[in-house]
This record gives C-alpha cells, structure tokens and sequence, in this order.
C-alpha cells in the first residue's frame, strides 16, 4: 500500500469542481458535511454506557465522538511527524501530514454514526432476534431463513454498529441522492475496520481485521470500490488502526471517570482494582502510573476540593491518555512496514508498556459500570422495546412492496419508516431478485431502528402500546 492511493480524495459520485474561491480541502469539506448532518445530531441523544442519564455530565455518543475524534488528530499528527523523521519514509510528505490529520478527525467523528440506540447492547438484541425469528416468520409459505442466502443470513446474525456507520455515510442519509453523504473514499476506507464479509468471520484468526464484518451484502459494491480506490484489497486502511487506537483511548479512560462520577466505583476501589493487575504483572512503568493517582489525591486533598476524589481521577485520566497516545504511536512506527503491507494483525497497544494498562481499564468498567444492577436493568427493558420494534416492523414489512395482502396495521408500520429509508430501499431493489428484495425490506427495518435516539425508541414503544 502506499500513501498516495491510501489518501484517495475521490468520492463514490463524481462531483463538479468547486470554484477556485473554495480553498478547503475535500477532507476538510467532509468534516463540514458530517457536522452539519442529523445522522451526526442524533448521537446527542444516543447512549455511551449509561441510557438515558439525566446528568449532563456523563458522556453521550455525541461527546464521546467528539473526543475520539480529538484524538484521533492528535494521533495523526504523532504518527505523521514520526513517519517523516524517525522512519524516513520519502513518499510521505508535509500535504500528507495534513490529509491524515483530517481524515483521522472526520473519522472519529462518524465512528458510532450507525450505532442503534442504548449502546452496544442494541447490536446484540438487533442479532438475538434475527437468530430467533428467522426460522419462525415466513414469506409466501416459506421461512425467510431459506429464502435469504448465507451472507445476508449471516449479515443479521452478526449486525455491528460500525458496518452499520458505513452504510449510514454512503448511502442512508439521503442528501442528494442514494450515495449518502459522499464522502472521500480514503475516509471511508479509514472507518471500515474489518474488511471482510459476514461470511469471512474467524474471531480465532488471531487477526485483528476478521474480528467482526465490516460491509453488508447490500453494501458491497461500495466496499469494494472504496477498496480499490484507496488499493488496500482486504487488507486494513492503516488509519484504521490509528481509529481504533482512539476509540479505545476514549473510552477505557472515560468510562473509569464515568463510573467514579456516577459511584459505581469509588477512589479507594479503583485504586485497589489497578493494585491488583500491578501484582499479576509487576512493571515498574505501570506502578508509576498508578502511583501518581494517589499523588493526584493527595493534592486534590490538600488543596482542600470538596471532591478530591474525582479531581485526581479526572487529572490522572488526562495523564493516562497522554501515555496512551505515545504507546501508540511507537507501537505504529515499531510495526510500520507490517501495517503497510497488511500483514500486521494486533491493536496497536500490543506489546507496548501501556498495554496492561489498557486491560485494567477495560477489565474495572466492565465490571463496575456495565454490570451494575442499573444498567442490566436499563438492558433488559431495552431489550423488550427492540423485541417490539422488530415484531412489529419486521411483520409489516415481509409483504411491503410485493403481490401480497397487507392489513390496514401493516401498512400504517411501513408508514411510520422514514420516506428517506423507503426511497433507498426503492433505489436498491430495482431489477433485484425477490430473495434480495426481501432482504433489502429487513434491512429497511434495521435502518430505520439504528437511526432511532434512545428517547425516540422508548417513545414510540410506549405510544404504539398505549402507555401515556
């Protein structure tokens, strides 16, 4: 791979130049293009870990984009200074630099564009259902598990939230025409975290990029073209890594501060919780992290905070990050002729100092934030309006668009779907078999519930049941 075909500027639509008073650049044009899009708005009211929170406080989608697309930048400007100067790569130049630092912005910005809304817990109820009912519902005396072919089965089984974000961006929202908001292929060669079909699944490869799919069956003309454009050809863009390094930056850290605000885990216990990893794996890198928490707390005491507590956790994260983006960024230039020729196949927090610090983080929130009593509470009722949402849609769509009788309820639920989503789907469907067809009906259905906020989704199962 190299970085000329890598920072492709070409969009899926050609487009007309614009005029030479424009001095953007195209990456810099797709970040006005995200900002000003509701798909982009929505995720003000989507959850990170805690739904429906009232406090102002605690991290949305919305904020935490904001952050990992912060920095995302800041990684890009790391990791594009140490291509130049410490590996001397030529063909990577000063314009470079600048083309990387926009994608990786823009890119954290759509990362959870197509997420469904309460979380990651959404994805797994969308894939819990269509495990459920895909042998149970039929469509002209035949069960639509023997009507759909193996990738679009497996498409349902293992929905995912980031391929639903590629979707989003090159098709869903409905701008100008069915190619979404057109954005550079180099960007979305950047959000497409694993380059393989459903199909192409190995979570036992032992490779990074065949963790979970990143394309729909829908979706895959696309996929390909952005892959042949930016020449990666199966392989991961390597901002995807960069992306990925982010996120997982952003959130490991943000869901500890979270957790403390909140009191899932008090000062004391986190303390305890990153005493405990230091024993199983002593490192003297890692027990200075810890030790300057309790440094941080000391201050935050003597200087009298009302919560000193939290004033050394939120100080120590800010630190914590720092060293995370410098782990990463040797990581990058340690593995940099793997990562350009595709064969580099961990996170880039392998085998640096910083990774058991990342398996502490990830490690205390699950336990302390994802599984308190709150939140499996919240999941669980969250569960019931996506079992709703999907009985009733699904059912109405299954004769949507075809030969078949439709009740008066079936039509009024194929109503209630976004006239954008439907015009997509009629876009789609044109000259299609009646198996794709019907896939493309089901997708209508995950669309439309992925592009719903948390409020909107608790909304219209409270409505459509009757509950004032």
């Amino acid at each position: 791979m190299n970085w000329n075909t890598l920072l492709c500027s070409d969009r899926i639509r050609s487009f007309r130049k614009a005029s030479s008073s424009d001095l953007r650049t195209e990456f810099e044009k797709d970040y006005h293009r995200i900002i000003g899009s509701a798909s982009f708005r929505r995720l003000q009211d989507k959850t990170q870990v805690f739904p429906l929170d009232r406090s102002d406080f605690i991290r949305t989608r919305l904020t935490h984009s904001l952050e990992v697309s912060s920095l995302a930048k800041s990684l890009g400007q790391n990791i594009s200074q140490s291509i130049m100067t410490s590996i001397k790569d030529e063909s990577f130049t000063q314009e470079h630099k600048g083309a990387v630092c926009d994608i990786l912005q823009c890119a954290g910005l759509i990362h959870d564009i197509g997420n469904p809304p309460f979380g990651h817990f959404g994805e797994t109820s969308i894939q819990d259902w269509f495990k459920q009912n895909l042998g149970r519902l039929q469509f002209k005396g035949e069960p639509l598990k023997n009507l759909l072919n193996p990738q679009m089965l497996q498409d349902f089984y293992n929905f995912e939230g980031n391929t639903q974000a590629f979707r989003v961006v090159t098709r869903l929202h409905f701008l100008v025409d069915e190619h979404g908001m057109n954005l550079t292929k180099a960007l979305l060669g950047t959000i497409i975290k694993y380059p393989v079909s459903s199909l192409e699944i190995n979570r036992g490869s032992g490779d990074i990029r065949t963790k979970k799919m990143g394309y729909f069956y829908g979706d895959k003309e696309n996929f390909q073209n952005v892959q042949e454009a930016t020449g990666t050809n199966g392989k991961r863009h390597p901002l995807a890594f960069l992306l990925e390094a982010a996120d997982d930056i952003a959130y490991k850290t943000a869901d500890i501060e979270d957790s403390v605000k909140k009191g899932c885990i008090s000062y004391e216990k986190l303390l305890e919780e990153l005493r405990s990893f230091e024993r199983v794996r002593q490192t003297e890198y890692y027990q200075n992290l810890v030790s300057w928490l309790e440094e941080r707390y000391r201050k935050g005491v003597e200087r009298e905070y009302s919560r000193p507590d939290l004033y050394a956790v939120q100080n120590w994260i800010i630190s914590v990050q720092g060293q995370l983006i410098s782990g990463v960024t040797g990581c990058f230039t340690r593995n940099y002729n793997q990562i350009m020729e595709g064969a580099y196949k961990d996170d880039l927090f392998a085998g640096t100092e910083v990774e058991l610090l990342t398996d502490a983080l990830g490690d205390i929130a699950y336990r302390y934030a994802f599984c308190t009593r709150p939140i499996l509470k919240l999941e669980i009722a969250a569960q019931t309006i996506f079992n709703f949402l999907l009985d009733q849609f699904i059912n109405a769509v299954i004769p949507y668009d075809t030969d078949l009788p439709m009740t008066q309820v079936q039509k009024k639920m194929v109503a209630l779907i976004s006239d954008n989503y439907k015009k997509i789907y009629s876009i789609c469907s044109r000259g299609k078999s009646e198996s794709e067809k019907l896939y493309l009906r089901l997708l209508l259905v995950t669309d439309y519930i992925c592009g719903m906020t948390d409020s909107y989704a608790k909304d219209m199962y409270q409505e459509l049941n009757g509950i004032v």
